[in-house]
């Protein structure tokens, strides 16, 4: 009998290109969709330079954390995100990248990366919410 995954582990955290068990037990592989969509948030959520060996992977959108939420840090980060996928995530052709502020919240900024899967053209979308500092 295969046991489940604890609601907390699920979805596992792992490096993208890994297979991972899945509800059942069973070590599974994730698809294109699933690894480039990984893929993506470990450049997002990686700082330049924090990965050793690698001092120019990441988007380092952290940094903007403390910055006001106005259209010049909206651009930057922008153009940040943008630069940091063309540059790291080949299996991915980037479209349009949205980066707006939340109407409920002047300190929320809405960023959503819409691309396309490079190998079978698939459209995708992306989307986290960061929160700034004002």
């Amino acid at each position: 009998m295969a046991r489940k995954l604890a609601p907390e582990l699920s979805p596992p955290i792992g490096f993208p290109l890994l297979g991972r068990p899945d509800a059942d037990g069973r070590w599974a592989w994730p698809g294109l969709a699933r690894s480039v969509a990984d893929g993506l948030r470990c450049v997002l959520a990686t700082r330049p330079g924090e990965l050793l060996m690698h001092p120019d992977f990441g988007a380092g959108v952290q940094d903007f954390l403390n910055q006001p939420n106005n259209l010049t840090v909206r651009a930057r980060l922008h153009e940040r995100i943008g630069g940091a996928i063309t540059r790291l995530e080949p299996r991915a052709q980037v479209e349009r990248i949205d980066v707006d502020e939340d109407p409920e919240d002047p300190r929320v900024v809405h960023i959503a990366v819409h691309y396309r899967l490079r190998r079978t053209g698939e459209p995708q979308r992306m989307a986290l919410a960061l929160t700034l500092g004002s």
